[in-house]
Formats: C-alpha cells, structure tokens, sequence
C-alpha cells in the first residue's frame, strides 16, 4: 500500500456492490479513478453499508462485493497508488454516521431526491436508512479529509448536503472536517438509457436492452446496441436536445474511443445509423473483453483480494480514526486513559 503524502489532495469515492455495474458506473466513475489516482491520495471504497438500505441475499452481497474489488483492478486501479477496501471493514463509518446524524436535519433528508425516488421504488420498505443514505455518505467523505469528490451530475444534490453538515458542524465546534468540493466529469459522467435515452442508464432498470453491464458478452453487447433507440433522421450529429439517443450513442463511442465529439461526428459522416451502431457496440465490446478476463483471473485468486482488502482496510482505518477522535473529543464524548 502507498504512503499517504501530505503534499498531494485526498479523493474519495465509492461504488455499491449491489447488482451487476454498466457502462455508466465504469465511464462515469471507475475508469476516471485510474487517472485520479496519479494526481490524489484516493481512498476507493465498496460501499456494502449504502448496499443494505434495500434488501440484499447476504451471501450475493459478499461474492459481489469481492467481484467489485476485482474489477476495480482489472479497470486499472492500482492498490499500490490507493486505498481500496470494503466500507463496512471500517467501523468508523458508521460511528462517524450517528455524530452527524445529530447536525442534519429531517427535512434536509425528506427532501433529497434520492429518497423520494427509492421511496417509491422500494414502497414496501421505507427504513431510516433510505433517509440516512446522504449521511453514511458524508461520513465516509470526512472521515478522510476529502478535498474532493468526483460526482457525476445527479449526485451533486448529496454533495451539497455533505458540504452543509460539515459546514455546520465547523461552526459549531471550531474547524474540523475540510469541506469536499467536487470534480464533475464532463464527458462521459452520464450514460443514458439505450431504450429510454432521456434517463439515466440504471443497473436496476428491468429492460434488458437499456444498460450495457461489464459483465455482458460480446453478442450481448452488439445486440443491445442494434437496437439502441436513435430517432427518425439520418445524420450522426451531437444534439441532445433533438437528438438524445444518437447523442448519447456519440458520448459512449468518444470515451470509449479516445475520440472527441467532433472526431466521432466525422467517423460517421455520411454513414447509416446501422453502421453507426455496429461500431459503437464493437468499440464498447473490444474495451470489456480485457477486463472480463483480468477480473476472472484475479477471482480466482482470492488470496491476493483478501491480502490487498486488508491492507485497505487497515490503511482506512488509521487515516479514518485520527478524524473520529478528533470529532468525538470536540462533542465532548469521554476519552479512555491509555
């Protein structure tokens, strides 16, 4: 594991190990952890508390979070340039949660978006922990002293509230938490739905021709993008407006690429939109092939996962428990004499 250096900013992120990840999760988080993790101290998490807030099969849940270490790796991310582990593994997230819970208010948390709309997909179980979610996550930012957080467009509401608890609670009790700002991916940080390209592409979507998964074969992946939803023109031009399926057919195939919007737009100039989408699927396919293959061998040696997790975690830990300490002494809970 790296040594934290206090010369470089500290990132944090973390992706839920709950269901298969899609192109969106990798574009718009993962693959961007490779780069970041040269210019930051990253701490990357599987976040399996966050997981819980909708019922999971217990035994699913441990094989998918080990499948999520994996591929973090087979994406490119380097155990020895970061902190990777499993949140739960780190027990201060979760006493960090309850100080917070007491500087953040019931309406703030009725109002998040993210809530409302689990609420309603999730009617039959509506815990406090589906309300609670934006704190676990503002816990796990300040507990290492985030300078920053990358978020895709529709995750900035929770860094806002992140910002405003540790705002409050500086103001309080003198400064304690440095407060995130965020980094917005521009190209690439919101995949759409093939089926539906006005929505975000979703892991939890039940039509199976809207996502593209990581774990998707080459034939499943050319026939999803086959019949992605274009419109009733001909041209293959950037206009999410008019446009929002062969726009976000373009994105997809630029970051997959390497490729600008405009180099994309001139690789298709002149072309049918069935040429267009054989060669988005295929760039797409070409890109998963690796990293199935790299995760599949790293699965097969759970040594090694568990040997990097630990080290994790225990990293996690000693940079976690400084903050704790720090937050439970200004609050005023007793310190045992050691």
């Amino acid at each position: 594991m790296q040594e934290i250096s206090q010369k470089k900013k500290v990132l944090y992120s973390a992706v839920q190990p709950s269901g298969d990840l899609t192109i969106g999760n990798y574009l718009g988080a993962i693959k961007n952890w490779v780069a970041l993790q040269e210019e930051y101290e990253c701490f990357y998490a599987m976040a399996d508390m966050h997981s819980i807030t909708v019922r999971q099969n217990p035994a699913t849940l441990r094989q998918k979070t080990l499948e999520l270490a994996a591929l973090y790796i087979a994406c490119g991310v380097n155990p020895e340039k970061c902190t990777l582990y499993v949140q739960s593994t780190v027990p201060c997230h979760a006493e960090l949660t309850w100080v917070l819970n007491t500087f953040t208010y019931v309406g703030e948390m009725e109002r998040m978006t993210q809530f409302k709309d689990k609420s309603s997909k999730h009617a039959d179980n509506i815990n406090m922990g589906l309300m609670d979610y934006p704190v676990l996550m503002a816990a796990d930012i300040l507990l290492y002293q985030a300078d920053v957080v990358p978020v895709g467009v529709d995750q900035k509401q929770h860094l806002e509230i992140t910002r405003d608890i540790a705002n409050r609670f500086n103001n309080i009790y003198s400064p304690t938490f440095k407060v995130p700002e965020p980094i917005i991916m521009k190209v690439g940080a919101k995949i759409n739905s093939l089926q539906e390209p006005e929505k975000k592409m979703s892991k939890s979507d039940t039509n199976v021709n809207a996502s593209v998964f990581l774990s998707d074969d080459r034939d499943a992946v050319m026939r999803k993008f086959k019949r992605a939803v274009t419109d009733s023109q001909t041209s293959v031009r950037f206009d999410p407006t008019q446009k929002p399926g062969v726009s976000n057919l373009l994105t997809i195939y630029s970051v997959f690429s390497g490729k600008t919007i405009e180099e994309a737009e001139r690789d298709f100039e002149g072309k049918g939109y069935g040429d267009f989408k054989l060669a988005v699927g295929e760039v797409v396919a070409d890109a998963l092939a690796p990293i199935q293959a790299e995760q599949k061998r790293l699965l097969a040696d759970k040594g090694y996962l568990n040997e990097v997790l630990t080290a994790g975690a225990s990293q996690a830990y000693r940079a976690a428990r400084k903050t704790l300490a720090k937050v439970y002494r200004k609050v005023g809970f007793y310190q045992l004499d050691k």
